[in-house]
C-alpha cells in the first residue's frame, strides 16, 4: 500500500462539502463516476463521487484517500455494488484493491494511477 495522496485532514471536508457538490453531476461527466455501496453496519445505500475509468469489463478507480475510507471498505466487503456512469448504472462485482506491482496487467491508465496511488478494480455486470 502507498501513502494516500490526499491528508486525512480533507477527508471530512471532502465528505461534507466536495461529494455533495460533486454528486449532482458526477455520474455525467467522464472520468467522473458515483459509486453505489452499501454501509457495513447500517445497510444504508450510499452514493460517493469518484474518478473512475473503464477498460472493457473492468473499472478502475484510483484511490488517492488509501483503501482504508469508508466506501472502499463497505464494496469490499459486500463484494458488489454500482457504478453510475455517463448516466447508466451498471452492477459491479468481484471489487479488489491493487497496488503498483499488482496493477501491471491494467491498461495504461491504470498502470499510471497505481504509480501513485493503490487503485480498486471491480468486474462490470451488464
Amino acid at each position: 500500500m502507498v501513502k494516500p495522496l490526499i491528508p486525512r485532514g480533507m477527508r471530512a471536508f471532502n465528505k461534507a462539502v466536495t461529494n455533495r457538490i460533486q454528486g449532482v453531476y458526477a455520474p455525467y461527466v467522464p472520468p467522473l463516476a458515483m459509486i453505489v455501496h452499501k454501509g457495513r453496519r447500517s445497510g444504508r445505500e450510499y452514493r460517493t463521487p469518484v474518478t473512475a475509468f473503464r477498460s472493457g469489463r473492468t473499472l478502475i478507480v484510483g484511490l488517492p484517500y488509501g483503501a482504508d475510507t469508508d466506501w472502499v471498505r463497505n464494496l469490499l466487503a459486500e463484494g458488489r455494488g454500482g457504478v453510475e456512469r455517463l448516466g447508466r448504472v451498471r452492477r459491479v462485482a468481484g471489487p479488489r484493491v491493487l497496488t503498483a506491482d499488482e496493477a501491471r496487467e491494467l491498461p495504461p491508465v491504470g498502470r499510471f494511477a497505481a504509480r501513485y496511488m493503490d487503485v480498486l478494480v471491480a468486474d462490470i455486470e451488464d
